[in-house]
């Protein structure tokens, strides 16, 4: 969100003030106002004070400052106390206890190697220090308090400060109230790239772009995201850190986008808070931040596997799932998981959470079948409940869905005719939802597809709890897959839980796995569907997945062969389509060959892919990494978004070209290809490679030594 008219003015419907001069501060004991840590609190007034009359008709920022682990800082920033009843994100405190210490000329809090230093009665200024290098900062006037003019209804402004210049945009008398905003701007180091933001389909280094964190169902063609993330991660040269907003609602980040050499972040509401972690790599930043925001879980073994789905639109029953597994196991092509999609249920009715019976007329005898040949089941679930779903009366009476402000259950007809949403912020709604989909997991069903928790109401709808719809759109998706989850810990046990998410946010890797949303049978749509992914991975996120083959439209022979090596050389690696069957042999005989030589060498490849998934867990960093994230010395890889690292020595290049045409870069060190056996010595200013490979091949390289 964009409040200014150049670099000097501000737009005319905004009324910006910013801390010009901190004047006092003092030390917050931890146990007092139930902060992290020990807390620093600084006042700074929105102009500069000179005499005792410069204490009057001025408004002022209450920053307090405080740690929950080392190298990581926290700021809260204030103007009016008030609470915005935004759901706050579960956020993990290491008890430590940071150094503070407040002098006449500036006061500081010192975190591990990490400081946050603030100028004292002169020109507002704060700086980040780690290990005694400034590695960012906010300068003067880069924090705002900010009314907006354009119209909002509000109460009386009280404050003649408030609506300076406001007489130019009406009547006398007419404006009588503003939206508010809080906004903080970090310095950016020259040279330095942004990335991160959640599960992200444009371009992979986020300098220059505008980008709003609000889940949204947009595809993976757009710049809309089902994963909005407030974190983004920069730096260079063995010093980088990354920025955390702990908002639940909306916030808009303005990277390198209005002020050219700033990322600017700005949220409604009277309070702002973000947290500055610091590191000497780009894992070792990602890393804490993936620990304060709850860590990763590690899915079973058997989700690394093949999963095969029925497709979504599709017609199917019983006959044809068992025709699909016996194709598969007939042509050599092991499958773990088979995923039953939305039509597991009658249409107009999702969601019942009941077989229908028709298409499968005995679903506990099916499932048996299906675990009697080796095979795991999950089947698709969503939050919404449809009118005709025979759960819309329970819920409806029991007070189970979201409500108008009237007082009415929150209906639309967009999915389903008048979908309701499950409230899970009410536990009765939350234990009625749990034992919906306990009942699945009697009859033999393994694990869920939680589909959706994007198209969350966020305006003119009450919550049970009372909370800001605005800050519980974006936290629905935790609320959702956490109860689901721990449903599956405690029936299947903690090492058998695993879901299949599209939406996620803050925290939502305590949730594995998820994965890209509906991309499209393009090569094009690959690409999309990877700058997803290493964004997603750049976020705190471990383990990700998409549709191989593309979810919308047919897929071609080639998209299907191409995206199959790209799919089961993932972390997880599932075939699922819209209107297609997404089986081998109805693309080519050599499709068949593909899918089983790729199949089996994920198997051959499983002790390396799960020590690695188990590694990285602990580490806190993806299984799946940007280039960058491996070799962040090498300048060359800090752009590269057409390739991945599995794991620290596994490189893969998916081919997203039908002639079978691929560039990519090999960094300096030996490698040697996995599938046809050269070994390669790359100098220390790595090597670009342009090849041509068939469809039994791709660029696979091993890191050796």
């Amino acid at each position: 969100m964009k409040f200014t008219n150049g670099y000097w003015l501000n737009r005319d419907e905004y009324i910006v003030n910013s801390p010009l001069e901190a004047f006092d501060a003092m030390v917050v004991e931890k146990d007092d106002d139930n902060y992290a840590s020990d807390a620093l609190r600084v006042y700074s007034a929105y102009h500069r004070i000179n005499s005792r009359s410069d204490m009057l008709d001025v408004g002022a920022t209450t920053m307090t400052v405080f740690s929950p682990a080392e190298d990581v800082i926290g700021v809260e920033l204030k103007h009016f106390d008030r609470d915005d009843k935004n759901p706050l994100y579960e956020l993990q405190n290491n008890n430590v206890t940071p150094a503070i210490e407040i002098a006449d000329s500036v006061a500081t809090l010192t975190s591990g190697d990490l400081q946050l230093a603030v100028s004292m009665h002169d020109k507002f200024n704060i700086d980040f220090n780690y290990k005694g290098k400034r590695i960012t900062g906010s300068e003067y006037k880069a924090q705002a308090s900010i009314d907006d003019l354009s119209g909002k209804q509000l109460g009386q402004v009280m404050h003649a400060n408030t609506v300076t210049g406001a007489q130019n945009l009406g009547p006398q008398g007419s404006v009588t109230a503003t939206d508010h905003f809080m906004r903080e701007q970090l310095s950016l180091l020259p040279g330095t790239n942004v990335y991160g933001f959640g599960e992200r389909f444009g371009a992979f280094v986020k300098n220059g772009q505008s980008i709003d964190t609000i889940n949204m169902d947009g595809g993976t063609g757009s710049e809309q995201s089902y994963k909005s993330i407030p974190f983004y991660m920069t730096g260079k040269a063995g010093v980088y850190y990354g920025v955390f907003v702990n908002e639940s609602q909306p916030t808009s980040f303005e990277v390198g986008s209005e002020v050219v050499d700033r990322v600017s972040f700005s949220t409604r509401g009277e309070s702002l808070e973000y947290y500055v972690i610091a590191g000497d790599s780009p894992k070792s930043v990602i890393s804490k931040y993936n620990k304060l925001t709850g860590g990763s879980v590690l899915p079973p073994e058997w989700t690394f596997g093949l999963w095969l789905s029925t497709s979504f639109t599709t017609d199917y029953s019983e006959e044809t799932v068992m025709s699909f597994i016996d194709g598969m196991f007939e042509r050599d092509i092991p499958v773990s998981v088979f995923h039953f999609d939305c039509f597991w249920m009658k249409g107009f009715e999702w969601s019942n959470m009941e077989w229908d019976k028709e298409q499968f007329p005995d679903p506990v005898g099916l499932l048996k079948r299906l675990h009697d040949k080796g095979l795991k089941v999950c089947v698709w679930i969503n939050p919404y409940i449809s009118q005709k779903s025979p759960l819309f009366k329970i819920g409806k009476e029991k007070g189970y869905f979201i409500k108008h402000t009237y007082g009415s259950v929150w209906q639309w007809d967009l999915w389903q005719p008048g979908n309701a949403v499950v409230d899970f912020t009410n536990p009765e709604a939350r234990a009625w939802y749990q034992g919906l989909l306990k009942n699945l997991l009697d009859m033999g069903v393994d694990c869920f597809k939680t589909d959706f928790g994007e198209r969350i109401p966020m305006h003119d709808a009450v919550f049970f709890n009372g909370g800001n719809p605005e800050g519980e759109h974006n936290y629905y998706t935790h609320r959702y897959n956490d109860a689901v989850f721990e449903l599956l810990q405690q029936e299947k046990g903690e090492d058998e839980a695993v879901v299949f998410a599209r939406s996620g946010t803050v925290g939502g890797q305590q949730y594995p796995v998820h994965w890209g949303g509906d991309n499209l049978s393009q090569f094009h749509s690959m690409a999309d569907s990877l700058r997803g992914g290493l964004s997603l991975m750049s976020s705190g996120y471990t383990f990700w997945s998409h549709d191989i083959g593309g979810f919308e439209e047919n897929a071609s022979p080639s998209i299907y062969k191409r995206w199959t090596q790209f799919g089961l050389l993932s972390s997880h690696s599932r075939y699922h389509g819209n209107i297609e069957y997404r089986v081998p042999w109805l693309f080519d005989e050599e499709a068949v060959d593909v899918t089983r030589k790729f199949t089996q060498l994920k198997l051959e490849m499983m002790p390396y892919i799960y020590g690695q998934a188990k590694e990285s867990v602990e580490a806190g960093i993806p299984l799946m990494r940007p280039m960058y994230l491996e070799f962040p010395e090498d300048q060359n890889t800090a752009t590269l978004d057409r390739q991945y690292m599995l794991g620290s020595d596994i490189l893969v290049a998916p081919v997203m070209t039908e002639e079978g045409d691929v560039d990519y870069y090999l960094p300096a060190g030996k490698w040697e290809h996995i599938l046809d056996g050269r070994v390669v010595e790359v100098t220390e200013n790595g090597r670009w490679m342009t090849e041509n490979y068939d469809f039994m091949s791709l660029p696979l390289w091993k890191k050796i030594g």
